[in-house]
């Protein structure tokens, strides 16, 4: 479980192919502090490290993770926004992710608002993804909260601090983003599915 509060870049430092399975090197400044089986989420993956040495640490990502998530699409010297799993006694400072990314989406255009940017999303909504306007949404690993959503489109608001401190300063028009939609929302939309099929459909 994550809060969507990132702890610090990392930056990938090789990429094995084995198989369907893409293992990755990671270096960090949390590398050092992190365990054998550990899960840290990568972008917004949640990810076991099966490997480490003082500066760097090893991840796989299987082909369901691949074909899900923009993790397929890193390479050597990219950064990936790291959260180690939150502590039972930690403040929730975000909102509850677990780490399982429902959907990607290509960003479509980038606002500087003199202070801060706006960044718009397109993604292809479901009936068990759903948006709210002030919502919670996670990007990249990335607590956020959902800015005048119309149908397949989307915006957040970023600050400075979040800017220089996560990958949205990376972020190019045309790029995939990982989402993870509100947990709350995604057991309210499935509830409303099974027993109200017709008002819903």
């Amino acid at each position: 479980m994550f809060t969507g509060i990132i702890e610090s870049f990392g930056t990938i430092k090789a990429i094995e192919r084995e198989k369907k399975n893409v293992h990755f090197t990671i270096a960090s400044p949390i590398s050092t502090a992190l365990k054998i089986d550990q899960s840290v989420a990568h972008n917004g993956v949640c990810l076991t490290v099966v490997e480490k040495t003082d500066q760097n640490h090893v991840v796989t990502a299987i082909d369901e993770t691949l074909q899900r998530s923009n993790i397929g699409t890193l390479q050597i010297g990219d950064k990936v926004n790291l959260e180690r799993a939150m502590l039972a006694n930690a403040r929730l400072d975000g909102h509850i992710v677990q780490g399982h990314v429902d959907a990607t989406a290509i960003c479509k255009s980038i606002e500087d608002q003199d202070g801060s940017w706006k960044f718009t999303f397109q993604y292809k909504p479901t009936p068990d993804q759903i948006l709210v306007d002030k919502g919670s949404i996670c990007i990249n690993g990335v607590s956020l909260t959902v800015v005048n959503p119309q149908d397949d489109l989307f915006s957040v608001a970023i600050i400075p601090y979040t800017y220089e401190h996560t990958t949205f300063h990376k972020l190019k028009i045309g790029d995939l983003i990982n989402l993870e939609f509100d947990l709350i929302g995604k057991y309210i939309a499935k509830y409303a599915h099974l027993y109200f099929p017709k008002v819903t459909s």
